[in-house]
């Protein structure tokens, strides 16, 4: 396991800070790192889920395909597991509260992030992409539209669309899935605009989502990594904040607030 270098100092947390401001379309890329901090297991690493019990099977959406009602089954079967039963109790950390403070001071445009766990939305950030689909809701093959669990009876399986009575699966995604296309054109839209890119909780190598940060890089934009660790994509920051994204992210939003009100005065 990787050893965290030392607790980012408040010059390392201002200099992004400037960065941000200065920015003219600034997004976020979030991972797991963030769901870990309000108490949900992850999947690699010490302590992942995967590592104590292995890697699902890499084509639970072509099993989906093929039956159905055994693989809705399945999963309604599972949730009070050790993945599932988190997820119903986690709650949004500060670092989700600080992406949402920055997004109501209009510095940070949109968030992508790889996780399924519903905590941006909890926290009440409004420009956001799923990329791997979100935990709560329910999603039809057919036309798209996502429906919360609540709105929709799982007493006949597998169940239809209200809408248009297709077939309806969880929106998050599995492995051999398709990213859905309104998602991916959303990632796209807002990656294209941006300059700057904190990467919060993710070493940013699962693609596509990854793909969206590393080609602002490319592009000649700024990349800010907020992690506890050195990551795969440190060496192409341009600010390494080091702590996790609870600690770090707050402090970050902060010193942003403080830097306008001081421009402003």
């Amino acid at each position: 396991m990787a050893k965290a270098s030392r607790r980012a100092i408040d010059e390392e947390i201002r200099e992004g800070a400037r960065m941000i401001l200065a920015a003219r379309y600034a997004i976020a890329l979030t991972g797991a790192g963030m769901s870990v901090e309000s108490g949900i297991p992850p999947f690699r690493g010490p302590g992942g889920l995967w590592t104590k019990y292995g890697e699902p099977p890499m084509n639970g959406f072509q099993r989906f395909m093929a039956d159905p009602k055994k693989a809705w089954e399945e999963r309604l079967s599972k949730r009070n597991d050790e993945l599932f039963k988190p997820l119903t109790v986690a709650r949004p950390n500060p670092g989700h509260l600080a992406l949402v403070e920055m997004e109501e001071l209009d510095v940070i445009r949109f968030v992508i992030t790889q996780n399924i766990d519903d905590l941006h939305r909890q926290a009440g950030q409004k420009a956001l992409a799923e990329i791997h689909g979100n935990w709560t809701l329910i999603r039809c093959l057919d036309c798209t539209t996502r429906f919360h669990r609540d709105a929709i009876d799982l007493e006949k399986l597998p169940p239809a669309c209200p809408r248009c009575g297709g077939l309806l699966k969880s929106d998050t995604v599995s492995f051999g899935e398709p990213i859905p296309t309104d998602v991916l054109n959303m990632c796209a839209e807002h990656s294209a605009k941006a300059d700057l890119v904190i990467v919060a909780g993710t070493s940013a190598t699962v693609y596509p989502a990854a793909g969206f940060a590393l080609e602002v890089k490319q592009r000649g934009g700024i990349l800010i990594e907020v992690n506890l660790y050195e990551s795969e994509i440190t060496q192409y920051c341009d600010v390494s904040l080091r702590g996790g994204s609870a600690e770090v992210l707050p402090r970050l939003a902060k010193a942003v607030a403080e830097m306008r009100r001081e421009a402003l005065s």
